[in-house]
């Protein structure tokens, strides 16, 4: 029994393997030589809350995919920093590693890009590229009014005595103000504290912050700000290739060479959000939603100006809420408005609507300052549209004023004074005659018949006095 069980074993033993091999044969492969694709996202001009959805989604989109790999290709001159942290807390909590390349040739990463390339992964530029310029500006005037000066140096060999004193006192004093300390210190730890997670340089990272110094792409290099220099992304990927680098506390080798790479773009979200926070747009929203609900107030009833107007004017707050607005700018925009409706209203013949140009145009370009975040200004040739065009509506304005007090009379006491009527019935000294269509009790200097020609001479009341009429006895 015993050979016989062993035999019969084998025989379905091979049964088993002539039926499996016919299906794995009709299985397909599986393709593992193809690696999933890296992820390439593009943020081009000013860090803005548009960028910042578009770049936070992207680094979702591609967790999602398991991507092997985030290259970010930036070419910014800084923007706001609320937009900029925002992307950096995304970056340091994304399970795929990110690589930050300032690219193309003559990019840079000026500003918040400085900040985003030091939370990077991997740190890359291209030739002809620099980053740096990283001083943090407040918005608006600090308590310390003008800018401080750098204070004078004493000369070489003098003694520190009372010059030393009054030294150390002009420096006390110029330096800048609290708010102005608090916001580059904070800045200046912040840049330092991703510098030493990822291994940069971070007395260069603080100096840019300090002093608002810029590097090549070389020096950079050299001086082991960036990883890599490359010449683009499939030269980057090649670089980079068997890096290691570490992903929320666990180390890993990227596997970047020769694999694809699949463009993220911005979709209608992005997009949307990009068109309403444009300064220029966010202005012309607003100014659309006052004009359109102050149509609406004085014509109750049309509906449509009311409808569009408070959908413009929130989404012009909404853009506004967003924007590094200077309020100052922003009042002066809204005065000027006023005056100019008030000139619809209260013709004072130019005066409030000449007033209410003057305090548009200086609203406008104080609005955004370059200075603050860089990419937030209002083009001049906007500038000089609106308020030409807000200069037409106060002429035309103040013409039609003109036009009107030309006219002559229609209507009131002066109108009907030396008006032409007829007689309805005879009479000694008063009765009843029809002037301009209506029926009016007269009196009479003299006699009257009916159907006779009157002019008016006075009106008491509702009487008017007559008189008969040319041709008339």
């Amino acid at each position: 029994m015993g050979p016989s069980f062993s035999n019969g074993r084998k025989a379905w033993s091979a049964l088993g393997v002539l039926c499996v091999v016919p299906l794995a044969g009709a299985l397909p492969a599986a393709d593992t030589s193809a690696p999933p694709p890296v992820v390439l996202l593009k943020l081009e001009g000013a860090v803005s809350p548009a960028t910042a959805d578009y770049v936070v989604r992207g680094l979702r989109q591609a967790a999602e995919r398991s991507a092997p790999l985030v290259v970010l290709q930036i070419d910014t001159p800084g923007g706001l920093d609320t937009s900029m942290r925002s992307i950096i807390k995304e970056i340091l909590a994304s399970p795929v590693p990110v690589a930050v390349f300032v690219a193309p040739g003559g990019a840079r990463a000026a500003s918040a890009g400085t900040f985003i390339l030091y939370a990077s992964h991997v740190a890359a530029m291209a030739p002809a590229t620099n980053l740096g310029a990283a001083t943090p500006v407040q918005i608006g005037v600090g308590p310390g009014g003008e800018p401080s000066k750098s204070p004078e140096k004493a000369p070489a060999g003098k003694p520190a005595g009372k010059d030393g004193k009054a030294a150390a006192k002009a420096q006390e004093t110029a330096t800048p103000d609290t708010l102005t300390r608090k916001v580059t210190h904070d800045a200046a730890a912040y840049i330092r504290s991703l510098a030493q997670l990822r291994g940069r340089n971070a007395e260069w990272g603080e100096q840019a912050v300090r002093e608002a110094v810029s590097l090549s792409a070389a020096d950079a290099l050299k001086r082991k700000v960036i990883d890599v220099v490359a010449r683009d992304v499939p030269d980057l990927l090649q670089q980079i290739d068997g890096r290691k680098v570490t992903v929320q506390g666990v180390e890993r080798a990227l596997e970047t060479a020769g694999a694809p790479t699949v463009s993220i773009e911005p979709d209608w979200r992005s997009e949307l959000l990009a068109v309403i926070a444009n300064p220029s747009v966010a202005l012309i929203l607003m100014m659309i939603g006052i004009y359109g609900l102050l149509f609406e107030f004085s014509n109750p009833g049309f509906v449509l100006p009311g409808v569009v107007g408070g959908i413009c004017l929130l989404l012009a707050l909404y853009a506004f809420q967003l924007l590094p607005v200077n309020y100052a700018g922003l009042g002066l925009i809204l005065l000027g408005i006023a005056f100019i409706v008030a000139e619809a209203f209260v013709p004072s013949f130019g005066a409030l609507g000449i007033g209410g140009v003057v305090a548009l145009v200086v609203g406008s370009v104080i609005l955004f300052d370059p200075e603050v975040a860089a990419g937030y200004t209002l083009p001049p040739s906007f500038v000089v549209t609106l308020s030409a065009t807000s200069a037409a509506v106060v002429f035309f304005t103040v013409w039609l004023a003109l036009k009107a007090r030309r006219r002559p009379v229609v209507s009131g006491h002066e109108e009907i004074i030396g008006a032409s009527g007829t007689a309805l019935s005879d009479f000694e000294r008063d009765g009843w005659a029809q002037v301009r269509g209506e029926t009016w009790r007269v009196v009479s200097t003299a006699s009257v018949s009916s159907g006779q020609k009157l002019r008016v001479t006075g009106i008491d009341g509702l009487i008017l006095r007559v008189e008969p009429g040319p041709g008339d006895t």
